[in-house]
């Protein structure tokens, strides 16, 4: 069993390091192609602040990955563990590979959910839906990430679609040389969305090495040693360094020819969006948002002017990761329970 948690832990870390290139790489997309930053400052950036959000962004994001399963403490739980992030990696590598911003949230999510089942059937997953239904009505488990998904891509859209307008009617006599100090603003702006994803995005990897650890015995609760902080923020920001330059390319040029002030109206609404899902704790998929907030403020400037066919193909990543990662997941858990005897 420990041999197993180790490469659990050490599965978990690479993910981290694909979940940077993936959705930090994302963030860097508007600062570099609005021509605010060279790719070296803008990549530097973000890894710098997304370091530092998961260093110093708390606790509760993790916890609710935490909780998501119901399953027993053992060999199985860890064996469901490494087959959701086994299939969240490759779903990362896969949708790198042609380009796609997808969501290492959703790939995670669709993991556990799909190894859960097949290890213990629906009663394994806290759906939290009896808590939603019943008062107090609180949103919890399965259905609280679900709500803060849609919510956060929700705001992505409509606070840069607003954003726009507004600006477009305060900068409307404008000299150009306002440009500098939207310029500066975009980096305030972009410094805050990476710190931001750093805070949501780290405590994910976190949340599944604190249940590796709880599964083996090694703790006796939801804790998160310093070591695992320490290395999923380093990860992350090595991953930011190392590999986004595909998915900054779709979204920096492919949909919307973005200025200064897009990439400051999509910065700021998406740093919202990320900065209210982790004061209620929820995991949200940063390249979402991002990939959302771009649409609005293209569409808030000329909706003729986007693509329109890139954003259908974001769309169509959206709505099938967490059920592909869910079928690929079960099937890994079923493999290797076989292989094990289990």
């Amino acid at each position: 069993m420990q041999t197993l948690a180790l490469f659990t832990i050490a599965l978990a870390f690479a993910f981290t390091f694909t979940n940077g290139f993936q959705d930090a790489g994302s963030i860097a997309a508007t600062l570099i192609a609005s021509r605010s930053a060279t790719p070296r400052q803008g990549v530097s950036l973000i890894a710098v602040m997304a370091f530092l959000g998961s260093i110093l962004g708390g606790s509760a994001v993790a916890f609710t990955f935490f909780g998501l399963l119901t399953i027993d403490s053992g060999p199985e739980t860890i064996l469901v563990l490494f087959a959701a992030v086994l299939s969240a990696t490759l779903w990362n590598l896969l949708t790198w590979y042609h380009s796609l911003p997808s969501s290492s949230t959703h790939a995670l999510v669709g993991g556990l959910l799909g190894a859960g089942i097949a290890a213990a059937g629906m009663g394994s997953v806290y759906w939290g839906v009896a808590e939603l239904l019943t008062p107090p009505h609180e949103l919890t488990g399965v259905v609280k990430i679900i709500a803060f998904l849609l919510l956060s891509v929700l705001i992505g859209f409509v606070g840069s679609y607003a954003l726009h307008r507004v600006g477009g009617v305060l900068l409307r006599n404008a000299k150009r040389s306002a440009n500098r100090t939207v310029i500066r603003l975009n980096w305030a702006s972009a410094a805050l969305m990476s710190f931001a994803n750093g805070a949501n995005d780290s405590q994910k990897q976190m949340g599944i090495i604190a249940l590796v650890l709880f599964a083996a015995g090694e703790t006796l609760g939801p804790s998160i040693p310093l070591w695992a902080r320490f290395g999923c923020a380093i990860l992350l920001a090595l991953g930011t360094l190392g590999g986004g330059w595909r998915i900054m390319k779709t979204l920096g040029h492919r949909i919307f020819r973005l200025e200064p002030i897009h990439s400051f109206n999509s910065q700021l609404s998406s740093g919202l969006a990320i900065v209210l899902a982790n004061f209620a704790g929820a995991p949200i998929s940063s390249t979402h948002v991002i990939s959302m907030s771009v649409l609005g403020v293209g569409a808030a400037e000329d909706h003729k002017r986007v693509h329109w066919s890139v954003g259908k193909d974001i769309l169509l990543a959206m709505v099938t990761t967490i059920p592909a990662t869910m079928l690929f997941a079960g099937g890994v858990y079923l493999l290797l329970a076989y292989l094990t005897g289990g």
